[in-house]
C-alpha cells in the first residue's frame, strides 16, 4: 500500500496545542475498557510491542496466549465513518493525516492476521459494556 505523503505542517494554533496534548495511551475509554475486562476476569497485557514483518506495533490490549490483539481507535485520529469529523485545513494537512492512519491501520490489521492474531477494532464511541462482551466471546472462543 503506498504511504501517503503529508502536506507540510500547519502552522501552530490552539487547535495544534489541543491535538498535541492528548494522549496515546491511557485514555479515559480505554481505562473504562480495561477495568470491565478485568471485572469480568479476562486478564491481558497493556501496549505489548509486537514485532511483524516490517514494523513494530503496540496494540491498546493483548491477550498474548490466544493471540489477540484490541485497538481502541479514536473518532478524529482514525476517520470514524460516524463521529469522524475532518477540520476546515487550507493546507490538507489533517485530511491527509487521517488518511494516512486508515492506511496504516488497515496493513496493521493485514499483517497481524497473516501472523495468526486476531485483531478486534473497537470506536472510542461504542458502549463499553458491548465491547466487553464481544472481546470476552473471542477470548473464550480461541
Amino acid at each position: 500500500m503506498p504511504t501517503v505523503k503529508l502536506p507540510a505542517t500547519p502552522p501552530p494554533s490552539s487547535a495544534s496545542k489541543s491535538m498535541k496534548a492528548n494522549r496515546s495511551s491511557g485514555t479515559k475509554p480505554e481505562l473504562a475498557l480495561r477495568r470491565e475486562l478485568f471485572r469480568q476476569g479476562l486478564r491481558y497485557r497493556v501496549a505489548l510491542q509486537i514485532q511483524l514483518q516490517d514494523r513494530k506495533v503496540r496494540p491498546d490490549i493483548v491477550f498474548l496466549r490466544r493471540k489477540i490483539a484490541v485497538f481502541l481507535d479514536g473518532c478524529f485520529w482514525h476517520g470514524c465513518p460516524e463521529h469522524g469529523r475532518m477540520p476546515s485545513d487550507p493546507t490538507g494537512y489533517w485530511h491527509a493525516k487521517i488518511e494516512r492512519n486508515r492506511n496504516r491501520d488497515t496493513a496493521v490489521d493485514g499483517q497481524l492476521n497473516d501472523a495468526g492474531w486476531t485483531v478486534i477494532r473497537v470506536w472510542e464511541h461504542e458502549q463499553v459494556a458491548e465491547v466487553a462482551a464481544r472481546v470476552k466471546r473471542f477470548v473464550l472462543s480461541r
